[in-house]
């Protein structure tokens, strides 16, 4: 294989560096020598003699060793198609990193090689059934790669399978396989189209996006499907992948278009309503008191879910990724009222800072924007001047932009830094410079007369190209008023010997011949000096050449008579046909041969010095408006293959209700119903409003245990508007006739799977009151209420009901029960009621539940946070209450101790300035008015880690003055709170959580612990319970669950502990199963040092 002299070099040196080091061994090849990452790119590997040696040996770390070879030339661009038989033997091997790797060569390779991929289709289909989820989906991404029509029915059968598999990134492949399905054999659309269906009801994020890609390559015209998934795509937006959204708002822009009406229709093409068209019938209509009139005036109001749709898609212009924000961009220039498409100024202006492909994107758009929308981008001016760095397609976008919001206010400034351009040495940025300059003389009449002397002056230039471009830009703007400027007109003529360039020549040629009235005695000389240089002019210069002698010999035919028709005869032996056709239609025209009174010679005239209308210099972006903004045919400024139109806007809005159908979800493991939560989640304020119209059918469906006075009038339309900022929290809490029951946190991620991700938007009753019918359907005898009566509440004094200031203050529907108690619910004696034991068994999980439990073990350590040193006399510790925090569930309370080492009175403790990293929110400490000398005060503080070990960065203020920074992380261990569950749900839940969401590893403690021991080393570690029924020092699997404080996604740790005779130095196994794999892996760290103690 030919290569480089560097590439050959480079990799003679690292065989020889690895060669000398080795040492010995005869003519063995060492397989490993080249295990390093510069070995996977390094050049001649003995045409692959060597790689197919190591695939067909039976260890499998050679194996390993040459898939990554391979992968390593295939990622440079090499081929290795030529190992297609020596990798693909390999997918049967047990070792799953080689399998891994395998699947991704043949991927890449398996079109390509059709028949030797048909031989080991078996295998793939068994690989469907794999335990591990990566191989399923990797199994199923080869079989959609062999483009053969034979397998299809295999293909339909694997990808029904993994529809419904337990891994949302099983199913994301199965949501990529099916266009590549639709594409080899379209008669499969309608299965397809029904495959689509469930994937758009999917609630995980990560499968989300995919499923809308396959649903804008397969059935795009099915909107029938988008109806009752519209909500819940607007309101997981921001959680989806970036590219999954880029998808899923282009689809939503097709999809709004369609379905609302114009935001803007009332308002007329203008920026404003036309109001005085009304303002003389406006009488006349209100004494007639004509209904259909008032109606034509009524204001528009805009639909629920379209200003969901905006509000959704808003927090989206904040992101890293510019195809989102251009996205969001589009959807606001499509969709949005006038007043708001203004948002998207500064994200777009934020992408000008990016790569040079961006920017072109980014300015192209704006510059079709400016076109309507001047107002937008006028603060931003400044933004737009070229830099010296910029490429000269960037300039002219910039000077395009630059034109098009120069206004009467700003033209000044415009042409102040069109003056420095022309300087350039780029002569297509000066040409279009120019040009700029003659369109904001056309288009601002008070700087007309500017341009004009500022163009003239370039006429003088040094360069010839800025003359000539010159020239064309003063022959346009003339049109516009030649009485006014007949001195440039003489001066242009005075040019033509001196410009070279045919476009200019033509330009001073066409203007003399079109106002030689009032240059009489130039325009003939002209004449004569071109017919001696006709022959070898342009074709273009010609033209207005034999244009000029037909116009002077009608003006002036006694001196240029004999001129033209000496001219009519060299155009007639002229090589170009165009030309002789024309000169052949003139003649006919100036000469006829009736003579100068014949029909013909009576209206020549007529024909030639006809006036023209000028030219109106627009922007080249006008017509842009066409394609829809971002687009690829917008780009081009052509219609592209696959190019979709953007629909209009439908006269009248179709019916909205048919967004209102709820998805169906599978089912959940019955739960007890829950009190209401006062605490709005993540998405409440912005979808609460628009979601209340679906609280409707919800609460009247699960509100069967609603109070006879909650189901009034009047008080239905608030239950009503607080159920969907209830549903959205997902908020739940126990009933006082049960124990500890299952808990889902306030602000839980949409992006869980499976049963625990299904909570059903509509399971709250309407007015919170704790009644829910499909989760009572397990039958508990502990609750003693009718089905449509409300559980009991616990006993309160006369006057407090269950409204008091207490209750709308705590969220106590959160905090839960200590093992073995029961949980009261909050009377007017003080902040929480006493919690009584009750004497039964321990407390165990239930079925199919899993329950919120409390701390099994709280740390009474206190950490320094601020020393007396740094803090002034100011000592600040804290430590972990591993408790809810009042103020919101989602929040880790630390407890802070504050203590004043000094002589002085300390006042004013609070906090200061918050520097947080995005996403993080914390609630303050009560501030401490004063603290005494030597005394200690204790208070309170909650923080919401968002499920990072990101430091919540805050000041502490003493004294009004005094300010002392603080960083506070907790440990991923302190961002879990416990829960339990059965052992069977427990083995269940571990087998979903595996391959990427499986983290483990071992650690040889230096005696051999017992498992009191490890579970206490645990408990102290994490915030977590332990499940294993049995306490005692024989039991060698230690089992302990919790979740997530922010999001409430579950944590499986299982610690594997050495026989008990195996003495020390015996290893101890850990393992963590985790949906995020970040937080798995933290633990693990975490767990790992705390066992080495």
């Amino acid at each position: 294989m030919a290569t480089s002299v560097g590439a050959a070099g480079f990799g003679a040196d690292v065989r020889s560096g690895m060669a000398a080091g080795g040492g010995g061994g005869g003519g063995d090849i060492e397989y490993g020598n080249e295990a390093t990452p510069a070995g996977f790119f390094s050049a001649d590997f003995k045409r692959h003699d060597d790689l197919k040696q190591m695939l067909d040996s039976s260890k499998d770390n050679l194996k390993l060793e040459a898939m990554k070879r391979i992968i390593g030339m295939v990622a440079k661009g090499r081929d290795a198609s030529d190992l297609f038989p020596a990798v693909v033997k390999n997918v049967v091997s047990k070792n799953i990193e080689v399998k891994k790797l395998v699947y991704t060569y043949l991927v890449r390779y398996a079109e390509e090689k059709q028949d030797l991929a048909l031989l080991s289709i078996s295998t793939f289909q068994r690989a469907l059934k794999d335990p591990n989820q990566l191989i399923r989906a990797n199994a199923l991404r080869v079989l959609s790669s062999i483009r053969v029509p034979v397998i299809v029915p295999i293909m339909m059968l694997a990808i029904n399978d993994s529809v419904v598999d337990m891994s949302p990134y099983v199913r994301k492949t199965a949501a990529h396989a099916i266009p590549k399905l639709y594409s080899l054999d379209p008669d499969q659309k309608e299965e397809l189209v029904t495959v689509i269906e469930k994937l758009l009801a999917d609630r995980t994020t990560l499968v989300v996006g995919s499923a809308v890609m396959a649903f804008e390559e397969v059935c795009p015209e099915r909107i029938d499907l988008v109806h009752k998934n519209f909500r819940k795509l607007c309101n997981v937006l921001v959680d989806i992948e970036e590219w999954g959204q880029v998808i899923i708002i282009n689809m939503l822009t097709h999809y709004a278009r369609t379905q609302f009406i114009d935001p803007n229709l009332q308002d007329g093409p203008g920026d404003q309503p036309e109001r005085p068209f009304y303002d003389d019938s406006e009488s006349e209509s209100e004494s007639e008191g004509s209904d259909a009139e008032g109606q034509k005036r009524k204001p528009y109001v805009m639909d629920q879910d379209h200003a969901l749709l905006l509000r959704s898609t808003k927090p989206l212009l904040q992101s890293r990724n510019a195809a989102v924000v251009m996205g969001v961009a589009q959807l606001y220039h499509h969709l949005a009222p006038r007043s708001e498409v203004s948002l998207v100024t500064k994200a777009m202006i934020r992408l000008l800072r990016s790569h040079r492909e961006v920017q072109s994107v980014v300015l192209t758009c704006i510059a079709s924007m400016t076109t309507q929308r001047k107002g937008m981008f006028d603060p931003y001016l400044k933004s737009f001047f070229v830099r010296s760095c910029d490429s000269s397609h960037i300039k002219i976008l910039k000077l395009e932009i630059l034109t098009n919001l120069a206004t009467e206010s700003s033209i000044s400034i415009v042409l102040r830094e069109f003056q420095t351009y022309i300087a350039s040495h780029d002569k297509t940025f000066v040409a279009a410079t120019i040009q700029a300059i003659g369109r904001c003389a056309s288009n601002i009449a008070d700087v007309t007369d500017t341009c004009l002397q500022g163009l003239v002056a370039l006429l003088s230039n040094r360069d010839e190209s800025v003359v000539a471009e010159s020239v064309v830009v003063i022959k346009k703007l003339l049109q516009t008023q030649p009485g006014e400027h007949k001195e440039i007109i003489r001066h242009m003529a005075r040019l033509v010997d001196h410009i070279k360039i045919p476009m200019a020549r033509a330009s001073i040629l066409w203007l003399i011949g079109e106002y030689c009235d009032r240059i009489p005695r130039i325009a003939p000389d002209v004449l004569r000096k071109m017919a001696k240089t006709f022959i070898n002019e342009e074709d273009i210069v010609k033209l207005q050449i034999v244009n000029l002698a037909s116009k002077l010999c009608l003006t002036n035919p006694e001196q240029t008579e004999l001129l033209a028709q000496y001219v009519y005869s060299l155009a007639r032996y002229d090589p170009s046909y165009d030309l002789r056709d024309r000169v052949r239609l003139m003649r006919h025209l100036v000469f006829p041969a009736d003579g100068p009174n014949s029909r013909l010679g009576k209206y020549a005239r007529r024909i030639f010095m006809a006036t023209k209308p000028a030219p109106r210099l627009e922007s080249s972006f006008k017509d842009r408006d066409q394609f829809q903004l971002g687009s690829l045919s917008h780009y081009i400024n052509a219609r592209a293959t696959g190019y979709r139109e953007l629909a209009s806007f439908p006269a009248e809005a179709p019916d909205p209700t048919v967004r209102n159908s709820v998805v169906p979800l599978p089912e959940r493991p019955p739960e007890p119903a829950l009190q209401p939560t006062r605490q709005r989640g993540f998405y409440s304020d912005s979808s609460s409003e628009d979601e209340s119209e679906d609280s409707d059918s919800d609460s009247s469906s699960s509100g069967s245990g609603e109070s006879s006075g909650e189901s009034s009038s009047g008080e239905s339309s608030s239950s009503e508007d607080a159920a969907p900022a209830r549903n959205k929290a997902r908020a739940r809490a126990p009933p006082p006739t049960r124990g500890v029951s299952a808990l889902r946190p306030p602000q839980a991620s949409s992006s869980d799977s499976d049963e625990e991700d299904s909570d059903e938007e509509g399971s709250t009753s309407g007015s919170g009151s704790g009644s829910d019918s499909g989760s009572e359907s397990d039958g508990s005898a502990s609750s003693a209420a009718a089905p449509a009566a409300p559980p009991p509440a616990a006993p309160a004094p006369a006057g407090g009901g269950g409204g008091n200031s207490v209750d709308l203050l705590l969220e106590l529907d959160s905090v839960p029960a200590p093992l073995g108690t029961e949980l009261l619910t909050p009377s007017l004696g003080g902040l929480l009621s006493p919690v009584a034991a009750s004497g039964a068994a321990p407390a165990t999980a239930k079925a199919d539940t899993i329950e919120l439990v409390s701390a099994q073990f709280v740390p009474s350590e206190y950490r320094e946070l601020v020393n007396p040193i740094t803090g002034s006399g100011l000592q600040v510790r804290y430590r972990y209450t591993r408790a809810p925090h009042l103020y919101s569930a989602a929040m880790t309370s630390v407890e802070l101790s504050f203590t004043n080492t000094t002589q002085q009175e300390m006042t004013d403790i609070h906090v200061g300035q918050k520097t947080l990293t995005a996403g993080l929110t914390l609630h303050e400490f009560a501030p401490v008015s004063l603290l005494a000398p030597g005394g200690t005060v204790g208070s309170t503080l909650g923080v919401d880690f968002r499920d990072s070990t990101h430091a919540a960065r805050f000041d502490i203020v003493t004294g009004g003055s005094r300010t002392v920074p603080v960083s506070l992380a907790a440990p991923m261990g302190e961002i879990l709170r416990p829960v339990t569950m059965s052992d069977d749900l427990f083995q269940r839940r571990r087998a979903q959580l595996r391959g990427m969401n499986e983290a483990g590893g071992s650690v040889t403690p230096a005696c051999c612990p017992t498992p009191s021991d490890v579970r206490k080393l645990v408990l102290a570690a994490v915030n977590v319970a332990a499940l294993s029924s049995d306490t005692g020092d024989n039991e060698r699997q230690l089992r302990f669950a919790g979740q997530t404080m922010s999001s409430g996604t579950l944590v499986l740790i299982t610690v594997g502990l050495p026989a008990a005779d195996a003495g020390d130095g015996a290893a101890v196994t850990v393992t963590v199963n985790c949906e995020k794999m970040v937080v798995g892996n933290m633990l693990l760290k975490e767990l790992k040092t705390q066992l080495l103690r």
